[in-house]
Formats: structure tokens, C-alpha cells, sequence
């Protein structure tokens, strides 16, 4: 009778804790629900629902084309045609950059949904090298007024000079870059052989001179004055279809690049992955031949593994870093040898031509400035050489522990030998040690000896002159 009355109440407490059980778990669950609604970012609404207001992304490229720049570029554009913008405008002012770097950025134009727009702007910029290549792939090319664009021959330079090389290997080159060149100018609608002169002849154009000549749509004072000459413009993409843009009241989504590519773009910089690199191998040098500071050996090595991350992205020459590796043995080689500076020379010329093969960017001309190239090969030989001669140096200090610091040490006879062969007593670091002299030498009580030679507990000793 009892279980039969204690059972129904058990069943209702075990019913109520599995209700409130799940009323706890549907809580929680609307509960991380709308902090979930409340933490996504706030649509923009616009006064016409109808016809919203079209979209512009805007895209900066500045200084050199390198491969971070590439990857903020792509993503950039990539999330503009996630998000339907009506255009992608990329201002550009740079000297050119890296041939890799270049190509992905205009495989991202060309394979854009969303039309491109370059605009080589402000006042005083340019797009030399590679921007000349990224301006005509660009659906609409606009430049400022008092910019200037071209001078995209593929060159190679040494001490910022150009460098004759193979005339069949110039061909080469000149050839890939114009046939690249053409491969999307012609579809573009753009003057091709005016266009090709710029590799062909090293031609650099004005604004003017570019929007005469057909490379360019046109020239606009600003930001503002582009896109009033862009809305209702018809454009033709790379497949022939015609696209009319309507860019009346637009808003404006400004993309820059993130933490991580400003750090990392800095990095690949040929200059800075030169510098990176020998202060890394500089590091661990140090730690090695001064073991226990730790300090250099642990920045070293970030600077080592930074170089590597970098020579992951950068077109590095083989060579190059043959050649800087041969310097970093002849100014060791120096330190060691009495060469009378001919290796230490040797040194810095092998660093100086390693920095300036170290990236091959033919096309482009972009590599590690001279000027850094020296300073740098200049103050590691002369540290390379200091430290390996310290090193040397310390190898020829007397030993100051263990039988070996015996050696040289002054002492006094105290009981000569009592025949020849026999060995004598002598007091030498404050202690008496059995001590044989040389051969057909005698020692006689209270004379000075030096110690030479270490045997178990015998010393080998020569007289010195006088006595104490």
C-alpha cells in the first residue's frame, strides 16, 4: 500500500523536473537566439525599398603591387560580387610591383561579375610597370588629371642600372608581357599596338595623352566628377555584353586592408624580407658562437621564420640566397685567415649580388634596393667578421679551471732531485707537486721553474733564470 501511494507522487516529480528541464532548455535556446539577432550588424535600408540605393566598393592600391596587396584586392572584389555592388572602384598610385602579384590582381578583374573601375587619382600619381598592366584590364580606366601611366618594359637592373642580357631571352620576356597584355586589351575595346609600345618601347603616357590614344575611357578632377560621367554609362565586359551603369545616389563601402595584411605586406617587401633574412641568419650566428644570451638567438630565429613566410609569397631566386650564403662564408673565412681584407671584400660583393638576384621579377624590375643591398652586406661583414675573431681569440685564452691552468705557471724548487731521472718537489699554486726537469737539466733547491707539461700527478717544469 505504501509503494502503491509513493509511486504516482515519484512519476509527478520526475514529470515535473523533466517539464522544467526542457522549459530551462527552450530559455536557453531563445535566449541565444536573439543575442544572436541582436549581434548581427543592422541592414542598411534605404527611403525605396523598390530601388535601392547601388552599391560602390572602394579599393585602394598603394606603393608596390606585392602579393598581400594581391590578396586584399581579390578579397575585396570577391566580396563585392557576394554583396551585388553596382561597381568596384580601386584608386591606384604605385610604381608597379611583382609580375605574380600583378597577374592575380587582374584575374580578379577580369573574372568579375560586378564591373571594375581604376582610377589613377590623386593629382601626381602614376601607374607605371605593373599599374599600366591593372589600369587597361579594368572595365572603365580613368585617370586624373596631372598623372601619368606606361613605362611597362620588362627589365632587368643591377645597382639601379639595366643590365643587357641574352637577346633571345629579352625577346623572351617582351614577347609574354605583350601577348599577355593583348590577350585582354583587344576585348577591352582599347587601342592594342599603343598599348604594346608601352612594353615594346618603355612609352609612358599623360592623361591626356592616354585618353587621345584610346587606353584609357576617361579623365575625371575627382571622385566625384568620375561617377557623374560613370552614371549611365554603357560599358562593354570582357564577353561582349553591354552593361549600363546606374550609379545615381550611391553608397559608398570603403575596404581596407586588415591588421594582418598591413603587418604581413610589409614583410614581403623585397627590402624588408632582404633585411628580415640576414638579421635572422645574424641572430642565430650569434647565439652559436655566444651561447647563452638567448636574446639573439630567440629574435633571429622570429626574423628567420618571418623571411621564410615571406619567401613563401616572393618570386626568390635560387641563386640569391646561393650567393648571400657565400658571402656569410667568406667573411668568417676573413675573421680566420690573415687575407688582408680580400675575402672580407669578397664578402660583401657576394651579399651586395645575392640581394640584387634574390627576387626575379623580370617583367616588373622590382628587387632589393641597391642602396639597402650595401648598407646591409657592409655592416654584417664587418659584425661576422668581429664576432668570429672574438671566437678565435677566446680559443687561445689560458684554460681557467682543471689540470690545463697549471700550464705556464711560475714555481719554486723546495727538494731538488736527489739523482738524475728522479723527480724534485717543487711549490707551484700553493701546493707541492713531484716535478720532473728536462733532460740533462738540474734543478737545485729555491730555483724558479715554469710548468710546461700536465702528466697525472707530475709536472714537467724548466728553469727559469735566477732564483728567488
Amino acid at each position: 500500500m505504501h509503494r502503491r501511494m509513493t509511486f504516482p507522487a515519484w512519476r509527478r516529480r520526475l514529470t515535473s523536473a523533466r517539464e522544467l528541464a526542457a522549459a530551462a532548455i527552450a530559455l536557453l535556446i531563445l535566449f541565444s537566439l536573439a543575442v544572436a539577432f541582436f549581434s548581427l550588424p543592422s541592414p542598411a535600408y534605404s527611403d525605396a525599398p523598390s530601388a535601392p540605393n547601388p552599391k560602390i566598393v572602394e579599393l585602394r592600391i598603394e606603393d608596390e603591387i606585392e602579393p598581400l596587396m594581391a590578396e586584399y584586392v581579390a578579397r575585396g572584389i570577391a566580396q563585392a560580387n557576394d554583396q551585388d555592388a553596382a561597381l568596384i572602384l580601386i584608386t591606384m598610385n604605385t610604381p608597379g610591383g611583382l609580375e605574380t602579384s600583378m597577374r592575380d590582381i587582374i584575374h580578379s578583374i577580369l573574372t568579375s561579375k560586378v564591373p571594375v573601375c581604376v582610377f589613377v587619382s590623386p593629382t601626381g600619381s602614376r601607374a607605371a610597370s605593373a599599374g599600366f598592366f591593372i589600369l587597361l584590364s579594368a572595365d572603365v580606366a580613368a585617370m586624373s588629371p596631372g598623372t601619368e601611366t606606361g613605362a611597362a618594359s620588362p627589365i632587368l637592373e643591377f645597382g639601379g642600372e639595366p643590365v643587357k642580357i641574352d637577346e633571345t631571352l629579352n625577346k623572351k620576356i617582351i614577347n609574354d608581357a605583350t601577348a599577355y597584355l593583348r590577350s585582354y586589351v583587344e576585348k577591352r575595346g582599347r587601342n592594342v599596338d599603343l598599348a604594346a609600345s608601352a612594353v615594346t618601347d618603355a612609352k609612358a603616357f599623360s592623361d591626356k595623352e592616354a585618353l587621345d590614344g584610346k587606353l584609357i575611357d576617361l579623365v575625371a578632377s575627382s571622385k566625384d566628377d568620375l561617377l557623374n560621367k560613370l552614371n549611365g554609362r554603357q560599358i562593354t565586359r570582357l564577353d561582349g555584353a553591354t552593361f549600363t551603369l546606374s550609379l545615381a545616389n550611391p553608397s559608398f563601402s570603403a575596404i581596407g586592408m586588415t591588421s594582418r595584411e598591413k603587418f604581413l605586406s610589409r614583410i614581403v617587401q623585397p627590402d624588408a624580407f632582404f633585411i628580415l633574412l640576414i638579421l635572422g641568419v645574424l641572430g642565430i650566428y650569434i647565439e652559436f658562437t655566444h651561447p647563452g644570451l638567448f636574446a639573439p638567438g630567440v629574435f633571429g630565429a622570429i626574423c628567420f621564420l618571418l623571411a621564410l613566410y615571406a619567401m613563401q609569397l616572393l618570386p626568390v631566386s635560387f641563386a640569391g640566397v646561393l650567393l648571400i650564403v657565400c658571402s656569410l662564408v667568406l667573411f668568417v673565412l676573413e675573421a680566420k685567415y690573415p687575407a688582408h681584407g680580400v675575402l672580407g671584400v669578397g664578402g660583401v660583393i657576394a651579399m651586395l649580388l645575392g640581394a640584387l638576384f634574390l627576387i626575379k621579377t623580370p617583367m616588373t624590375g622590382m628587387g632589393v634596393n641597391p642602396a639597402i643591398a650595401l648598407g646591409v652586406a657592409l655592416g654584417m661583414g664587418a659584425i661576422v667578421i668581429f664576432l668570429m675573431r672574438l671566437v678565435l681569440k677566446s680559443y687561445r685564452w689560458k684554460t681557467a679551471t682543471g689540470k690545463e691552468e697549471m700550464i705556464g705557471e711560475v714555481g719554486e724548487v723546495v727538494e731538488p732531485p736527489k739523482a738524475a731521472g728522479e723527480a724534485a718537489m717543487v711549490f707551484v699554486h700553493g701546493e707541492l707537486w713531484r716535478a720532473l726537469p728536462p733532460r740533462e737539466k738540474t734543478l737545485a733547491k729555491g730555483e724558479r721553474v715554469r710548468v710546461k707539461k700536465v702528466a697525472g700527478l707530475t709536472l714537467e717544469v724548466e728553469p727559469l733564470e735566477g732564483k728567488s
